[in-house]
């Protein structure tokens, strides 16, 4: 019989041990910073500052941020404290524009990471005896692998897929039975799809949890997915720059966004026009300052999400409203900012549209001109009347809601490119 697995002692312990915690670990990465990193004793240097400065968690906000440009300025291997001959794993971003971000890892490094993506999977609510279908891809990006070695931690049976080949993946869902799938929310769908292209009701399928990461994605997105694949939806919170998946997770008997493992990375939230540091509550940018990583500490890493630290409920640990968007994701249309999960909000209350969109910018003369593109939902089998219908009501709430007017085209099922990773919500052809 499945069973749940135990916590980590750390998870329920007070929040003055944990800050006890924090701030002795919190010393040695930045004396180990200081010491073994050229770029952070530079860094220190020029702002006046010294780790034996850091005498509260509080003294942390007169240290300088780490942003991804550093790492980029620092291309490839410029930021890490130990010598090459420690550094077990080398992972790098998918680099899209300009140099990848690259990160190293030592061997405690990885036991460290396999152990907190473990400590979010038990979160999620695997049990004993589950098996993992892992959709993530391998290689540089830290998902497939960081969900990999964290399963196993967790003693579960793994079954290491990759992206791509959905059909394939369907098939293996269907032949091995997996419980849990990790996976992008908006690959999940695709796998949604074909699962009913196949004729299969996706909820009538085996999995009982999906943990889906690496792109914003919303609750009403959730409910969605809970309601067509019959799984719990459960966030898990990432960047390489900081570790990779496991940094932070949401626990599936609360679900009200990802519980931050700060015993390992202390949070915080500031203003991102200032820099100010926000009290716990208020709306901001998410900044991570790693406590235990040897190969590549990170000093106030501007992760660029957009979020507010809120208390502990199912862990003491405090968690992080869900990110929706990220500082670099928004876009300026006509002077209004917009963000794409606002778009997937109000996409996503119209029954006779899939929830696949793109938005297209593009330039009329001197004015912005955005087209959203989105996709009948096939089970609807909606006339051309109530299609036509949920065109208009989506681009009327989209410029009252939202302020801005959109153009929005219904294209045939299967219209839009599907994505085996992160999803390209958006495509900005205004600079040409």
């Amino acid at each position: 019989m499945n069973t749940a697995l135990p916590l980590d002692p750390i998870e329920t312990a007070s929040r003055d041990e944990l800050a006890a915690l924090q701030l002795e670990r919190l010393k040695w990465t930045l004396e180990h910073a200081y010491e073994n990193s050229t770029v952070y004793r530079r860094k220190f240097d020029e702002a006046g500052v010294r780790p034996e400065d850091l005498k509260t968690l509080a003294d942390l906000s007169r240290f300088p941020f780490t942003t991804k440009s550093d790492l980029r300025d620092n291309y490839p291997f410029g930021m890490f404290a130990v010598p090459q001959e420690k550094v077990s794993r080398i992972h790098a971003s998918s680099g899209t524009t300009g140099k990848p971000t690259v990160v190293g890892y030592t061997a405690r490094d990885i036991d460290t990471w396999a152990n907190l993506v473990a400590r979010s999977i038990r979160a999620a609510g695997a049990r004993r005896g589950d098996k993992v279908h892992i959709s993530y891809g391998y290689g540089l990006f830290t998902g497939g692998l960081g969900a990999h070695y964290g399963a196993e931690r967790a003693g579960l049976t793994v079954i290491p897929f990759g992206g791509g080949q959905t059909e394939k993946q369907v098939q293996l869902i269907q032949d091995f039975k997996p419980d849990i799938i990790m996976v992008t929310p908006s690959y999940m769908l695709s796998i949604a799809d074909e699962l009913e292209r196949q004729g299969v009701d996706p909820a009538h399928c085996s999995l009982r949890i999906g943990i889906f990461g690496a792109e914003p994605w919303t609750n009403d997105m959730r409910r969605a997915i809970e309601m067509r694949m019959g799984i719990d939806a459960v966030d898990i919170y990432g960047l390489s720059e900081v570790m990779g998946p496991g940094v932070a997770c949401e626990c599936v008997e609360t679900k009200d966004g990802p519980t931050i493992w700060e015993d390992h990375f202390y949070p915080e939230i500031i203003d991102p026009a200032t820099g100010e540091v926000l009290p716990d509550g208020e709306f901001g940018e998410l900044v991570f300052t790693s406590l235990t990583k040897e190969a590549l500490p990170i000093i106030r890493y501007r992760t660029r999400d957009l979020t507010r630290l809120l208390p502990g409920t199912a862990r003491t640990m405090r968690r992080m409203e869900k990110i929706t968007g990220r500082s670099d994701d928004m876009m300026i249309v006509r002077g209004v900012n917009v963000f794409p999960t606002q778009i997937e909000e109000l996409l996503l209350k119209q029954p006779s549209l899939a929830p696949h969109y793109q938005i297209v910018l593009t330039k009329e003369g001197p004015l912005d001109v955005m087209t959203l593109n989105v996709e009948p939902c096939p089970d609807m089998r909606a006339d051309d009347a109530t299609l036509t219908a949920a065109k208009s009501a989506l681009a009327y709430d989209i410029k009252a809601l939202i302020g801005v007017t959109a153009i929005v085209n219904v294209l045939p099922v299967n219209g839009i490119e599907r994505s085996v990773g992160k999803a390209r919500r958006v495509v900005d052809k205004r600079s040409a």
